[in-house]
């Protein structure tokens, strides 16, 4: 990789890390739940690259070693978000007449 597509891609990183911490604090209470579902589903998206990054011939201690750390790290980050996800919404479930939630 050449030095100019390095900073290229360094100033993506850059920029998107701003722009996500930007909306990020823009977001109110309410909308937490609905978008962290979304992205949730955007993280399942990461485990298709992972997968495919851990089956690279061209260097493969190299690709399965990183490609099967990004598996086990974008699972985390999938499983985790899905139970907060459902702990957030059975916070929101209606109590019936004895107090406990349906």
């Amino acid at each position: 990789m050449d030095a100019q597509t390095l900073i290229f891609l360094s100033f993506i990183l850059i920029l998107s890390i701003f722009l996500g911490f930007e909306l990020i604090s823009k977001v109110p209470s309410i909308l937490h739940t609905p978008l962290m579902s979304g992205s949730n589903a955007i993280s399942g998206i990461t485990l298709v690259g992972a997968l495919i990054s851990s089956g690279l011939k061209a260097s493969p201690i190299i690709s399965t070693t990183l490609g099967t750390l990004a598996i086990v790290l974008a699972m985390i980050n999938v499983v985790a978000g899905y139970l907060v996800t459902d702990r957030m919404l059975k916070m929101f479930k209606p109590k019936n007449k004895n107090g406990a939630k349906k």
